[in-house]
């Protein structure tokens, strides 16, 4: 099993921007935790990263082939990223939004994602364990089995 994890625009700061909202584990840290957390669940993960949508939607359209799921964390692509939405949606697999802060209880324009309504579910508001939480119900969905 592959589950690919993706993180969009800003992320690469993760641990020295807005501490506060987005807490002080870097994007390595977060991955190593995804990374150890897949191997216990005999699952493999491939990471990827990038400032820019179109490289975000390359790269879903070469991998996706490849893979078994996906989670994403659209950054602020979330709210108006309609061509990394039809990537996602083009590549049939179960994707799962993870955010690290909660969008609800930010500005209202956060309140809206174009991602939603083409993923499996949306995790806000958990930090970096909003990611082992998707992980989880993700393995469980693909094996058909329910998440304890």
């Amino acid at each position: 099993m592959r589950v690919v994890v993706i993180h969009g625009p800003n992320l690469n700061l993760l641990g020295k921007r807005e501490v506060g909202l987005y807490g002080d584990r870097t994007l390595e840290e977060i991955n190593s935790t995804i990374k150890s957390q897949a191997a216990e669940l005999g699952t493999e993960t491939l990471f990827f990263q990038s400032n820019s949508e179109g490289e975000l939607i390359d790269f879903i359209q070469r991998e996706s082939p490849n893979a078994d799921g996906i989670i994403i964390n659209p950054g602020a692509l979330t709210h108006y990223g309609l061509s990394l939405r039809d990537a996602l949606s083009d590549s049939h697999l179960p994707v799962i939004e993870v955010h690290l802060s909660n969008i609800y209880a930010r500005e209202e324009f956060r309140h809206k994602s174009v991602i939603a309504p083409v993923a499996r579910g949306q995790i806000s508001g958990l930090g970096w364990r909003g990611y082992i939480a998707a992980l989880r119900s993700m393995v469980a969905e693909l094996r058909g089995t329910v998440w304890q």
